[in-house]
C-alpha cells in the first residue's frame, strides 16, 4: 500500500475500541474522527 499524502481519503479500516468492541472507520462516516497511535509500552519507536 501506498503511503497516505496530505489531503488523502483515509482507507477503509477496522480496529478495536477500548471497551472491546471492533469499530469500522465507515460506522463513523460524518462524524469527526481522531486517530492516535503510540507504540506499545517498552518497545522502541
Amino acid at each position: 500500500m501506498a503511503a497516505l499524502r496530505v489531503g488523502d481519503k483515509a482507507p477503509g479500516f477496522r480496529l478495536p475500541a477500548e471497551d472491546g468492541r471492533e469499530v469500522a472507520l465507515a460506522d463513523l462516516r460524518g462524524k469527526p474522527v481522531v486517530l492516535y497511535f503510540f507504540p506499545k509500552a517498552q518497545t522502541p519507536g
